[in-house]
């Protein structure tokens, strides 16, 4: 059982229609059929949407995005249109909100990893692959790959799981000319975002990646190379054979799961509210991440 602790009543603005409420985003479109997506301050761990909030996590997620795409723009176009707020929109709404072109989603989660840990290093220690590529023996966690991968996930509802699927099945899934282009696209931007963030301190262990059709071209939506989306690792700190440090939720999975939280992953019950010091914590986290990629002050 998961989903969320407490569903929100999404906001009524006029002339927007509502059409989904994801972990993070509300998803809207306007009269003009474009999409308007919010990024909420909601936090999502172990498949659950938490009762605490992270104040400006939907504002760092949003800027952060519009960072990368920026970096990105000559490797792959993106679904941004404008960040301009709707008319009659909350004010509050600022800074977190795009209006984004209608895509044709495709249904994979494309995931690059260039280092072992979560769930592909679970299944490394059984049988020595993730998403069912070979790799060396020897490797721990936090171990560096050879050469970053590509290990797409099928995309699940709010409350499921992603669940890792082989190259092979997301041919089949999508036809193999799509499934190439993704993962050709995921590792490149995987590797100039890795690049990038390498220059500033940071390894980009993990990331993953949305893409949908405008007509024949493959866009880059949703959000791109923030702390929810990706893992990212304080290079001076990192060492493998251990967890590592980490600019993201991180600290709020560890909270859960520690003794203090008082609740069990495995029962029925949905998970406590976060205690203000793991929230400022976490908000300080997601900031630092911001300020060290961008190079500006939040």
């Amino acid at each position: 059982m998961s989903g969320f602790v407490e569903k929100p009543e999404p906001i009524e603005v006029p002339g927007l229609v509502h059409l989904h409420t994801g972990k993070v985003r509300e998803l809207y479109q306007n009269e003009a059929g474009d999409l308007v997506m919010v990024a909420s301050d909601r936090m999502s761990a172990y498949d659950w949407v938490l009762p605490s909030e992270i104040p400006d996590k939907g504002r760092v997620l949003t800027q952060l995005s519009l960072w990368w795409f920026d970096q990105l723009a000559d490797l792959v176009p993106n679904h941004v249109l404008s960040t301009e707020l709707p008319p009659g929109a909350p004010a509050d709404w600022a800074g977190r909100t795009l209006i984004c072109k209608s895509l044709r989603m495709v249904p994979v989660e494309c995931v690059a990893r260039g280092y072992l840990t979560g769930s592909g290093l679970v299944e490394y220690e059984q049988s020595r692959t993730v998403c069912g590529l070979a790799l060396p023996e020897g490797l721990v966690d936090g171990s560096e790959l050879p050469a970053p991968i590509f290990t797409p996930a099928t995309k699940a509802e709010v409350g499921e799981h992603d669940e890792n699927v082989s190259y092979e099945e997301v041919a089949r899934q999508v036809g193999a000319e799509t499934a190439a282009q993704l993962r050709q696209t995921t590792l490149a931007v995987y590797g100039r975002a890795r690049d990038i963030a390498r220059e500033r301190g940071i390894l980009l262990a993990d990331t993953k990646f949305e893409f949908g059709f405008a007509d024949e071209e493959l866009v880059i939506a949703d959000e791109v190379l923030t702390p929810d989306s990706s893992r990212f690792w304080p290079a001076d700190t990192w060492q493998p054979g251990r967890a590592q440090p980490s600019y993201d939720k991180q600290y709020v999975r560890d909270w859960l799961t520690s003794p203090a939280s008082g609740w069990d992953r495995k029962g029925e019950q949905p998970p406590p509210a976060l205690p203000p010091q793991v929230v400022e914590a976490t908000r300080a986290k997601y900031i630092e991440a911001y300020e060290k990629l961008t190079g500006t002050a939040w």
